[in-house]
């Protein structure tokens, strides 16, 4: 039950976050890019990547810490909904090349991404 409660906590810390995310890049960049969700996205990868390696070398942390900031925080935070959206109206709108890119450049990013969190907690660890 406490890693059903960390899960659900840690979801919407990550939910807001990445809410405040998109009301401040809207706010500060007039665009018509998705860029939020990518930063969110790009940044989720990271963190979980840098957790991931911290987790294995440190089994001691407790349980439901781990599930408040990786499935809860990281999930929250991150979207595949909203991508999948951005994504079909930029098909619908026949902007084939910016669908595209957005689509290859968040996958790749988003890996090369979880690859630096690894590092960097190796790094630091």
């Amino acid at each position: 039950m406490l890693n059903v409660l960390a899960v659900f906590f840690g979801g919407g810390i990550g939910a807001v976050t990445r809410y405040l995310t998109g009301l401040m890049i809207m706010l500060k960049f007039h665009c018509n890019l998705p860029v939020a969700t990518f930063l969110v996205n790009v940044t989720g990868s990271f963190i979980i990547g840098f957790l991931y390696i911290l987790f294995i070398d440190r089994p001691e942390i407790n349980p439901a810490l781990k599930f408040l900031l990786t499935v809860g925080f990281c999930g929250g935070l991150t979207t595949f909904s909203t991508f999948s959206l951005e994504m079909f109206e930029m098909l619908k709108n026949a902007e084939f090349l910016q669908a595209f890119s957005y689509g290859f450049l968040s996958v790749i990013i988003c890996v090369i991404s979880v690859w630096i969190g690894v590092n960097c907690a190796k790094l630091c660890i």
